[in-house]
């Protein structure tokens, strides 16, 4: 990231495509958090641009598979026109979940702009969840458990191509880290697709450095990278705030350190903050280890390497 780049924050208050309500507030415990002033404080020009609109969350179970399918549909398209004008002007965007299916319009929308620029996309993908279900294989329907599917073109046409064209990005753009909880066929669907997973159990074999590492390697001047970062990567000891937590995740250090060597790998052109939950949280604690955690995204570092 260049000093001179303007952040741009981008609210999207709704859990449309969750299994659990609360995702809502993320966008406000983000902001009472800090985020912007944190970012500021780092010699940043950040501007809060508020929050979209959209449909309402009515609740109500699977139609063809998938829960809420219109109302998704509406969110990302929002979703994906404000990362693009944001992306449009050279700003970095930065979307302030809101549950995760709404990273199909925001890397919908990055992909397009990399294309347009002729930069190569990589997604780093932090997470507890490959997030590469399809309906045939998840009864719940829920669209947050899909995005990775979607945009890789397995899915209802009306997101796999809300782009205009599907597949949005290819697997080989990804790099998925964290990941510790995997549906049954989706472990298919994943192995199928050949996705670039680091797992928990690799990240404790080799260590984050190493893993970091290797899912940085072949990054250039000429790399988007954005960064999916869904809160439930983290280990719930340190981030209860979610609805979907799963035990086993990087731990402070090892989040922070993840966050320390993307910033100084570079590239790093846009981001979501993801699946944050106050209605799960502990006096909003999971967000300030977010806001934490994203100032290291963009260069705070520990010790003397400020």
């Amino acid at each position: 990231m260049q000093r001179t780049t303007q952040v741009s924050l981008i609210g999207a208050p709704t859990d449309i495509g969750a299994g659990h309500r609360g995702a809502s507030m993320g966008p406000e415990a983000l902001r009472v958090a800090g985020i912007g002033q944190a970012l500021t404080q780092r010699g940043i020009r950040v501007v809060d641009r508020g929050n979209l609109g959209g449909p309402m969350n009515p609740w109500t179970g699977p139609v063809d598979g998938y829960r809420h399918l219109a109302e998704v549909v509406a969110w990302n398209r929002s979703v994906m026109e404000a990362v693009a004008a944001e992306l449009g002007q050279g700003h970095l965007p930065v979307l302030l979940g809101g549950d995760h299916c709404l990273a199909i319009g925001s890397i919908t929308a990055v992909a397009r702009h990399c294309q347009a620029t002729k930069k190569r996309l990589l997604v780093l993908w932090l997470d507890a969840h490959a997030d590469y279900n399809t309906s045939s294989v998840t009864p719940s329907g829920n669209i947050h458990g899909m995005p990775v599917a979607c945009l890789c073109g397995l899915g209802p046409p009306e997101l796999t191509e809300l782009g205009g064209t599907a597949p949005a990005i290819s697997p080989d753009c990804v790099r998925q880290i964290g990941i510790r909880s995997v549906d049954t066929g989706e472990k298919k669907l994943v192995r199928d697709a050949g996705l670039d997973i680091y797992d928990m159990r690799y990240i404790d074999e080799i260590g984050m450095k190493r893993v970091m590492e290797e899912a940085l390697s072949d990054i250039d001047e000429n790399t988007h990278v954005h960064v999916s970062f869904d809160v439930d990567f983290l280990d719930p000891e340190i981030a209860p705030g979610v609805g979907t937590t799963i035990p086993g995740g990087p731990n402070y250090r090892e989040a922070q350190l993840c966050m320390e060597m993307i910033a100084d790998r570079g590239g790093l052109g846009s981001l979501d903050i993801m699946e944050l939950n106050p209605a799960f949280d502990e006096h909003n604690k999971t967000a300030v280890l977010a806001v934490d955690l994203v100032e290291s995204l963009f260069g705070k570092s520990t010790l003397m390497r400020d």
